[in-house]
This record gives C-alpha cells, structure tokens and sequence, in this order.
C-alpha cells in the first residue's frame, strides 16, 4: 500500500496544499480540485483518490488558498485562476503528463487553463454550466475552450446542468442518474449510492486509459 503525503505550496493567493496519492508505476497524473463550497471529501474526489493509483494514475488532491486559510467563500474566479497556476509546478512529476481535473469550480478553473498549464486532459466533475435556475447565463465557452481532451462527469438531475443542456461539442459527457451536483442520488433511485460512485470511478479509469 502507497503512501499518502501532503505538502503546502506558496502561490501568489496563498499557501495551497496538495494531498499525494501515488501510484506505484504511474503513468497519469490526475490533479483536482474541489468545488466552490465543499473540500477534497467530496465523494467523487475521495472515490478517485483510492481506486485510480491501482491503475497507474497518481492523484494529487489539490486544495485551494482559501481552504487551507479556513475561509468559507471561494474568491473570484481570476484568484482561483493564479491560485492553479501557482502550484501547477509542484504537479509535475517529470516525465508524466497531468491531466488537470476538479469539481464544480474546481473543473471551470481546469479548463480556463489547461492549454496555458500544457494540462494533457481535463477531468471535469459536475461542471456548472449555468448557476441554478439561471440556464441564460451559460458558462459552456470554457468548457468548449479547454483545448484539449476533456471529459465531463455530470449528475442526471444537476441543478447547475443537466447532461440534455450541454452543448455538442469536443468533449466527453458521462451521465450519472439521477445524480445532483454532489453527485448524490436519491434513496428511491434504481442505483444506491455505491453504485453511483462506480460510474464515476470506471469512467474515469475508462478515459484516463484511452489517453495518448
């Protein structure tokens, strides 16, 4: 059984921190991030953290300044920005491509920066298409902009988009049923809940193996 590190990382938004989950002979790095209102417990996040290394793909679950300081809101979207940026470095063990991931806002950081990063993928977990309610105000040029292969993972019934509101376009979309945006489905639903993080968990290996 691997080892699981943590390191702190100084960017220009503060100190991030990185928990290391690594894969004996890994060929990926998957680096992600959590969303605007919750941490790296996130179910899907834990999920990929434990069943990826066994597959070749090291995950570091990256935890943004405003985390680590303690504070409940996520700052703008431009902090968040020269928050990845900052410990991109830090991800890049040598000789391995980085796919750069993360949920919610976590996912809309990974695309706005990807082909800046030189991110080889992007891993995007319940992406919030347009805040709830509000369909009009859609946030699908940075997914459609992440310039490289991208895979999306998104809940049946997520308020900040259902799968039939995204786009066509070059990317990926895996449908968890059923599922909102914690990916969480409903006692009645025809899958449990273990069965829900499964899809998650074997689409992810699915993709992760078919990249180049």
């Amino acid at each position: 059984m691997t080892t699981v590190t943590t390191e702190i990382i100084g960017t220009e938004a503060g100190d991030a921190r990185i928990t290391w989950h690594p894969a004996k002979k890994a060929r990926l790095v998957l680096a992600a991030s959590h969303g605007a209102g919750g941490g790296i417990g996130a179910r899907d996040l834990v999920a990929l953290a434990e069943a990826l290394p066994a597959h070749g793909v090291t995950v570091a679950l990256v935890e943004q300044p405003w985390r680590v300081a303690g504070k409940k809101v996520a700052p703008a979207p431009k902090t968040l920005d020269i928050g990845w940026r900052g410990l991109w470095p830090a991800l890049a063990v040598p000789g391995l491509p980085v796919i750069a991931g993360g949920r919610s806002a976590g996912a809309r950081v990974a695309c706005r920066t990807a082909v800046e990063l030189g991110a080889h993928a992007v891993l995007a977990l319940s992406f919030p298409l347009h805040p709830p309610g509000k369909p009009e105000k859609s946030r699908a040029e940075e997914l459609l902009g992440s310039g490289v292969p991208t895979l999306v993972v998104q809940g049946g019934n997520d308020p900040f988009g259902k799968p039939e509101e995204f786009p066509d376009g070059d990317f990926e979309l895996v449908e968890v049923p059923y599922g909102d945006h914690g990916l969480a489905v409903p006692k009645r639903a025809p899958l449990d809940q273990d069965e829900a993080v499964a899809l998650v968990t074997d689409a992810v290996m699915k993709w992760a193996g078919s990249l180049g």
